[in-house]
């Protein structure tokens, strides 16, 4: 399994960047996760919009969403060229109105991911994470290799048992420690750190990073509370496990 940043921030993109998502590949498959501002563009530095089987919606805030309507129209437009149109699946929970705004004609269909079990070759399992909105944290495995993505949430138990000995995991550490209890649906670095520990997870990446401060110092929290691995998420670098 390939893992490819393809944006790390939180809330909004900095200059020519994008929020926080990922493409992941398996035996030629390609499956998005989240599609905020400035995925599309983005993604699209690995592969063509043709190539995108699949994309998974943690949950509805703008930094996940807002490129979905720009994803309909390239659909719409390459589906237009394309000597065989090829409709794209979009997995989401269905807790929220905009749900059925997902589906786009024939080139983009919804599938509620609380039933789904299977996506092209993942075997998917889904949380309800700590966050101001329904959000799913995600689990995908693929020839017995686990990564888990935590999506947004501030600390919340549960994802300990969740994200037990993932080959990976891809935790949100949107908050400094000092911050902690004081903006909610978030993490810290040190939280992170604990969860991987905690889980015993192989690995630790780092994302939905926040626009002020020093980030090296969010690794720096994590890296004090978990013995292994971590590392911030690089765009464009991808992980194998």
């Amino acid at each position: 399994m390939k893992i490819i940043p393809l944006g790390i921030w939180g809330g909004y993109p900095q200059a020519n960047s994008a929020t926080s998502s990922f493409l992941i590949e398996e035996d030629g498959f390609h499956l998005l996760l989240d599609c905020g501002s400035g995925v599309l563009a983005s993604l699209q530095n690995y592969i063509s919009i043709q190539q995108l089987d699949a994309v998974i919606i943690t949950h509805y805030h703008h930094d996940h969403i807002a490129d979905v309507g720009a994803l309909h129209y390239a659909k719409l437009i390459q589906n237009q060229l394309a000597d065989q149109p090829k409709t794209l699946a979009i997995y989401a929970h269905d807790r929220d109105e905009q749900y059925h705004s997902l589906s786009f004609k024939e080139h983009i269909e919804a599938f509620n991911i609380i039933k789904t079990s299977q996506i092209g070759p993942f075997t998917i399992e889904t949380t309800e994470t700590n966050h101001p909105v329904y959000c799913l944290a995600i689990k995908l495995e693929a020839k017995g290799k686990k990564v888990v993505f935590t999506a947004d949430t501030g600390w919340k138990k549960s994802l300990i048992p969740f994200s037990q000995h993932a080959d990976l995991l891809v935790s949100e550490a949107n908050l400094y420690q000092e911050y902690e209890g004081k903006i909610p649906g978030h993490m810290s670095g040190r939280q992170a750190g604990a969860l991987a520990e905690k889980a015993a997870a192989k690995q630790l990446i780092l994302t939905h990073l926040p626009h002020f401060g020093d980030v090296q110092n969010i690794l720096k929290e994590a890296e004090q509370t978990y013995t292994n691995q971590a590392t911030i998420a690089v765009v464009g670098q991808s992980i194998t496990i």
